[in-house]
């Protein structure tokens, strides 16, 4: 997982690097706790350009971060998902509270 976080945005991303099962999401929420309590972001962006899987236990996890910055005053986003798990964000529920961004070119 690649963190980055934009000290005049206020903006941390988070490039997710593997499979988002119940194996990872408990490590990948963790990790995202910790900078998010860190550096106390404006917004927090999802990167799953390089997602390959999600399940269920994904959603929880994307689900609980999106509590915790709206608990801080923050926003979440999600940005470069493929088809597989946008169609698992779709039947969750999830993109009428998260917005997904298309695919941004550096």
């Amino acid at each position: 997982m690649n963190i980055n976080y934009n000290q005049n945005e206020k903006v941390l991303c988070i490039e997710i690097t593997e499979e988002i099962d119940h194996h990872a999401a408990d490590k990948i929420r963790r990790k995202v706790d910790n900078e998010i309590t860190r550096y106390m972001p404006r917004k927090t962006v999802f990167d799953f350009s390089r997602v390959t899987f999600m399940d269920s236990a994904g959603i929880g996890m994307i689900i609980g971060r999106y509590k915790m910055m709206k608990l801080i005053g923050g926003s979440l986003e999600i940005e470069n998902v493929n088809e597989s798990s946008k169609k698992i964000l779709e039947m969750s529920g999830i993109l009428k509270i998260i917005p997904i961004s298309e695919l941004k070119m550096a």
